[in-house]
């Protein structure tokens, strides 16, 4: 009697599946305004920021959701903390990657048993984690209680937010109604924040902008070949920018934001997400380092300028 075989779960392909599903319907719930428990970024059991794909994955699912807590956990973690899992809870899928040295009998060899020339290989591995909401019996540090969102003047600017790309060593020339990133002057061109009613969204822009401009050859150099509207490569450095405003906004307060949300810009998530189960993983990897490079960026700035006033 043949057995049965049951079919590997395929964690790229499951967490592509569910974001396309979420796409067509078309709303992007990383662009909602939100915090949980007066933390913008969801947290591992130990405090600890998720980053990365996890980062945006978990971020989506609060927001969908509507989870006051940011803490998300294993069934182990929170049984070691006494509690346990709601019956009926769904768990959420996240990801790590890791990497083995691996050597043939062949290569040892050659080698002469040197095993400094192994091959080096990365996995992805998955597991599943629940929110604290979905748990019972965890110490109330799990539940923080919510900040207040802070008003902000209509079409002013944002005092900590405007500091901070101010620092940024890369050129913005303000005026007319575009908001772009010129490869050949090596300049973003934004609409003055007067032009926005909201200035957070002024800076969600702001942000898309630098992070396409994170680009070039002398910056983090990220090439997905040659780049014309709407094609592949278009489409993918659409991903990364949006998602390098996500997680700068995580940092300052403001939400992924771009002039315009429309069908085509949609169809440009999905074409690359529907031919390729990997992108989503390798964009979000792609977006923390300019997020990473855009902060250390400011930084330096504001410290250089600092020195200057001393």
């Amino acid at each position: 009697m043949a057995r049965s075989r049951t079919s590997k779960f395929d964690a790229s392909e499951a967490i592509t599946n569910e974001l396309i599903r979420i796409i067509e319907r078309g709303v992007l719930p990383w662009r909602k305004p939100w915090t949980a428990g007066g933390s913008a970024r969801p947290l591992r059991h130990n405090s600890e920021p998720y980053q990365g794909v996890n980062n945006f994955l978990l971020t989506m699912r609060t927001v969908m959701a509507g989870y006051t807590s940011p803490f998300w956990m294993t069934v182990p973690q929170a049984n070691t903390l006494g509690a346990k899992i709601r019956k009926g809870e769904r768990s959420s899928v996240v990801v790590y990657y890791g990497q083995s040295r691996t050597q043939s009998d062949d290569e040892q060899d050659a080698n002469n048993g040197n095993t400094e020339e192994a091959r080096v290989f990365r996995f992805q591995k998955s597991y599943r984690v629940f929110n604290a909401d979905q748990i019972e019996g965890l110490p109330d540090a799990f539940h923080p209680d919510a900040c207040s969102v802070p008003d902000h003047a209509p079409s002013a600017p944002i005092p900590h937010m405007q500091a901070f790309f101010d620092a940024i060593d890369i050129t913005t020339v303000f005026g007319g109604t575009e908001a772009r990133y010129s490869p050949p002057a090596d300049k973003v061109y934004m609409p003055d924040i007067s032009r926005f009613k909201n200035p957070l969204n002024f800076y969600g822009v702001w942000a898309h902008e630098l992070a396409h401009a994170t680009k070039a050859p002398h910056r983090l150099n990220r090439n997905y070949g040659l780049s014309r509207f709407g094609d592949q490569a278009y489409s993918r450095e659409e991903i990364v920018a949006e998602l390098t405003s996500c997680f700068l906004g995580q940092e300052l307060g403001f939400t992924a934001h771009t002039l315009e949300l429309n069908a085509s810009y949609l169809y440009h998530w999905l074409r690359v997400l529907r031919s390729d189960k990997t992108a989503i993983f390798k964009h979000a990897a792609d977006a923390q380092k300019a997020c990473d490079y855009l902060i250390a960026r400011s930084e330096a700035g504001r410290e250089g300028a600092a020195d200057q006033a001393a």
